[in-house]
């Protein structure tokens, strides 16, 4: 793949150095010179010294035949202008964004474009360790709208349904681990103890959860 990532700070440094170390064609532009110094000796990939939002150093990186774009800078506004002008001008099959602001994290994903908020992301890791530390979460959907949580079966629900836990639109059974075996369960499969199950769960009901399944608040 063909990716152009906006902003050489330890994010894109980082994710530039994952890229090319996995084969990818990688292109690294930030206005900065200097930031390409984070860049690690081992990156094959091309450095453009420009403003990413610029439709020359865009063109010049290769964007018309691109696969993907990342914007990371430190700049809300930068990542989602050089967001828009990839998706919608140069039509790039994959673009993300990264977004500072919770506020903009969740208005942004409904304009149509991708984003990642690590605000909101570290803030809501930080809430459920200190609140639900029997909770782990294991994966992140949609700039953190819904997450993906494991946990062992508490004795609250030994012996009860899937569908006691199932709640519409906010909690839903994905997987089941049984004795080292994983399978998908339909809602009239029974809890057992010491079973390990993953759920999906819509951020806003993470509480709801914690109280189905006894968790002291």
């Amino acid at each position: 793949m063909h990716i152009i990532i906006i902003g050489c700070g330890r994010v894109g440094a980082r994710l530039a150095s994952l890229l090319s170390s996995s084969g990818h064609s990688v292109v690294m532009i930030d206005k900065n010179p200097q930031a390409f110094e984070r860049l690690e000796r081992s990156f094959k990939g091309k450095s453009i010294a420009g403003v990413g939002f610029d439709r020359k150093v865009l063109i010049e990186a290769g964007v018309e035949r691109a696969d993907a774009l990342a914007a990371v800078t430190n700049g809300d506004n930068s990542n989602v202008v050089v967001a828009s002008i990839a998706a919608e001008d140069f039509h790039v099959p994959r673009v993300v964004a990264r977004i500072n602001d919770p506020i903009r994290a969740e208005i942004f994903p409904k304009l149509g474009i991708t984003t990642i908020s690590s605000t909101l992301w570290t803030s809501t890791r930080i809430y459920e360790y200190l609140i639900s530390p029997e909770l782990h979460n294991v994966f992140s959907v949609g700039s953190a709208g819904v997450q993906l949580y494991e946990f062992e079966v508490p004795n609250v629900l030994v012996d009860r349904k899937v569908r006691d836990l199932n709640v519409a639109n906010e909690i839903r059974v994905v997987a089941i681990t049984r004795e080292g075996v994983g399978f998908i369960p339909v809602l009239g499969s029974i809890f057992k103890r010491r079973d390990r199950v993953l759920v999906a769960v819509d951020t806003g009901s993470i509480d709801k959860l914690r109280s189905m399944l006894g968790l002291s608040n």
